[in-house]
Order: structure tokens, then sequence, then C-alpha cells
């Protein structure tokens, strides 16, 4: 409740009824055009893994993820945390090309996320991957993918305004690139939540480029595990939300690592251990395809388009008797 913002005046533009639409809209339109742009197939992906295949994305490193036991067939099972790993096996099973690539609905549930505004403990994106070649692992490449996502976006915010003109969240199309340490010189006395809002004040699309190592200040921008993006070649991709007058990050992607940073980055956090996973030896062993990707937020995606001042209001969860109490009291229609 302590992180709850209730912007003054706030009144939703939509009715109960026309902001269920508009998701239905929003989601239908979007996955649309992201698939025409980035050449992306639409594949089925599991809900759940077995925790000693690898394939869970442990995030920061501390989220637990939910498990349980499957009796029937005897092993011990995880809700995914994101199909980051899953996704690069997927496009080697399935036998996809260089160029091409796939999307998926991704659900899961992390327990330990604290509830805000902008997060819950229900997580829905589109996650993606698509084959490259060993040219395109570069910066240059990730921008021009950046760019491609960002005009998929905004797009649909386009499409949604013909189809619900009382909607008046404007998208800036034009992205402004900077890497993390940049920021960092920009604000060296800010955390780096407060230089995101800052910069995304002045450039209200950006994409931060470089998560995951330590800055100069000893302290990185932000966490990454070590095993899906390369570090020096990743990014967020955030827009300026007007209502909640701060940032708003709706996609993290990347370059994913090859045999080499994949080496180095497990030294660097610690995680030698993995190397004996499954999915860890192939890829050391070279035996996966290079591969871009990333995950897009629905419900963000959905509560930024519509003007909504909590996710909530576009997605069901639960949350604390506080919140609730005072998202009534304000007027904020939790789902």
């Amino acid at each position: 409740m302590n992180r709850l913002i209730i912007p003054a005046g706030y009144k939703p533009i939509l009715d109960e009824y026309d902001t269920q639409r508009a998701i239905a809209f929003i989601k239908d339109t979007f996955q649309r055009e992201f698939a025409k742009a980035l050449n992306l197939k639409r594949v089925s992906a599991p809900l759940f893994v077995t925790e000693s295949s690898g394939l869970n994305d442990n995030l920061n490193g501390y989220e637990r993820p939910v498990d349980f036991d499957v009796p029937a067939i005897g092993v011990d099972a995880q809700v995914v945390h994101s199909l980051a790993k899953w996704k690069r096996l997927a496009l080697k099973r399935y036998h996809f090309s260089v160029g091409n690539g796939l999307y998926t609905d991704m659900n899961a549930i992390r327990r330990d996320e604290e509830p805000d505004n902008i997060h819950s403990i229900y997580v829905d994106q589109w996650d993606w991957e698509k084959i490259i070649t060993a040219a395109n692992r570069d910066l240059d490449y990730l921008k021009l993918i950046v760019r491609a996502v960002v005009g998929a976006i905004a797009d649909t915010n386009d499409s949604l305004h013909v189809r619900f003109p009382q909607l008046t969240v404007e998208l800036e199309r034009d992205v402004t690139f900077i890497t993390s340490q940049e920021l960092e010189d920009m604000y060296p006395e800010l955390t780096p939540k407060q230089r995101e809002r800052e910069f995304l004040r002045r450039h209200h699309t950006a994409c931060i480029m470089q998560i995951g190592g330590n800055l100069r200040s000893g302290i990185p921008h932000d966490g990454r595990a070590p095993d899906y993006d390369d570090w020096a070649l990743n990014c967020d991709i955030l827009f300026w939300n007007p209502v909640l007058d701060n940032a708003l990050e709706i996609s993290s992607m990347g370059i994913r690592v090859d045999p080499e940073s994949l080496d180095r980055q497990l030294t660097l956090a610690g995680c030698d251990d993995r190397r004996k996973l499954p999915f860890h030896k192939m890829l050391l062993a070279g035996e996966l395809p290079l591969t871009i990707g990333g995950g897009i937020g629905q419900s963000r995606l959905c509560m930024l388009m519509l003007g909504c001042a909590h996710i909530g209001e576009v997605q069901s969860s639960i949350w604390d008797e506080a919140t609730v109490a005072a998202c009534e009291n304000a007027g904020i229609p939790l789902l």
C-alpha cells in the first residue's frame, strides 16, 4: 500500500465494458502488427517446466518460483518466470531458419513481486524470439529491432484512437537511445529508477542499453540473469506515462548470449554451477541458434494506451486490503 500512487483528479476514460473491448482490440491489433514487423509465427508455450531442465528464468536471482510436485510422473515442476530460455530451444526444435522467429503468450506468477500501480504478482506478456546471424550481434541491429517494436506499438495506438476517439494518450515514435553508463554519468546522484524518470521526462520514448553488469559506481543499473541476454547487447524500452508522471518500462529485450558471453557472465554472476544443466551445456557447445528476443508487457501496454492509473484496471489479480480500499475511494476500478 505504501507504494500506491493516486493521481489527483483521476477518472477512468472508458467504462468497464468499453475497457474490456479496448483491451481485446489492443492485444489483437498489436500482436498482428508486431508479428508482421518482425516476421514472427505464433506458437504455444508452457506454463511450467521442470526444475532440472534449467529452462526457468531466475530473473534477479532472489525471486522464488511457484513450484509443485507432479506425483503421476514423479517430477517437481515450476511455474515459469519467463520463457527466455525455452524460446531459444523451441526455435531449434521447431526448425526455424535465420530471419524467422516465434511469439507466444507468457503467463506467470511472481510470488515475490511487490505490487503497486504497475506491478502485480500475475505477469502477462508477449514473449518472442528470432534467429539472427553472427553479423547481427551488434548495437546497430539491436536498435533496428527496437525501432520496429516501437513502430508496432505506435501503430496500434493510432488504430486504437480511431476505434475509441475519446482516448488521448499520444506515444512518441522517435526512440532516444542511451546506455546505462551514459545515464549514470548524466545523473550520478540519482537512483537508476530516478534516472529513468528524469530522462523520460525529456525524451518520451527511450531505449536504455547495456543492463546487467556493474557500472563505474560498482552498481548495475538493474539486475539481469547471466544466461539469456548478452549484457553488452540488451536493453529496456520505456515510454513516458503522463497519468503516473513517470517512466514506464514496456519491454526488456536483447541479443542473447553466445557461448563466449555466457561463459563470461556465468563467472561474473557466480553461477558456474549452471554449466552442468542441459540448456547451458547445449549453449556452451554452440548447439543453439544465435537469437534476439524479449518480452512485452500486455497489461502494461494496455494501461499505458488506455490512460489507466493502476495495472489492476486491465488485469485480474489480488491486492492487499488497503490498496483495494484506497482505489475504491479514489474511483480506480480494480478488476
